[in-house]
């Protein structure tokens, strides 16, 4: 989560846990429609949990879609899911990518990782492992453990770069300290 949105998120949980969730909503709402990027996302959000309002997968993406608009890249990174999985809107993998590469061009590791994937599954883009590759290696320098295994497996099997053991067990160490499994069980495998 944009930690941005966390103090004003803070302050409606808090208020949500004092009883005043309806002043909390209108709020966000208040702030929402006078275009606080923060409060749409916040908003979209309440809609899409159902957290003092009905949950309301179409609103959501409406309040999100604001937001998504104005640049906040979690927002972002949200709206291009919606697409990807047709929650709130039509399915459409190619303007999930679309979405995906805003939130990821603004360094949003996990946006970058399933930009990543969509490349690598030519999921709303031509399949391009190369470009996979260039995704995937980025939200794995920014401490994304699943981008880290994906990114030791290419260099274990020579995928798109050349083939180089001792890179792989470098990535594999990064996301096993996470707490990747995957990682751990390759590491064990390599290392006999």
């Amino acid at each position: 989560m944009n930690k941005s949105l966390l103090p004003m998120l803070a302050l409606v949980l808090l208020a949500v846990g004092c009883g005043r969730e309806d002043k909390a909503i209108a709020q966000t709402r208040k702030a929402a429609e006078q275009g606080v990027a923060e409060a749409q996302f916040g908003l979209g959000d309440y809609y899409y949990h159902g957290v003092g309002v009905g949950k309301d997968d179409a609103e959501a993406f409406k309040w999100m879609s604001k937001a998504a608009e104005q640049g906040l890249a979690e927002a972002q990174y949200n709206i291009a899911f919606c697409y990807r999985d047709g929650i709130g809107v039509d399915k459409d993998e190619a303007e999930a990518v679309k979405w995906y590469r805003k939130a990821a061009e603004q360094g949003h590791a996990d946006a970058q990782f399933w930009l990543g994937d969509c490349y690598h599954y030519g999921k709303g883009v031509d399949m391009d492992f190369a470009e996979s590759f260039r995704w995937m290696k980025i939200a794995a320098e920014q401490g994304h453990k699943t981008a880290q295994g994906v990114v030791g497996t290419c260099y274990l099997n020579g995928i798109v770069v050349e083939k180089d053991e001792a890179e792989a067990i470098k990535w594999f160490r990064k996301a096993a300290e996470q707490g990747d499994e995957e990682s751990r069980n390759l590491l064990k495998e390599i290392e006999k």
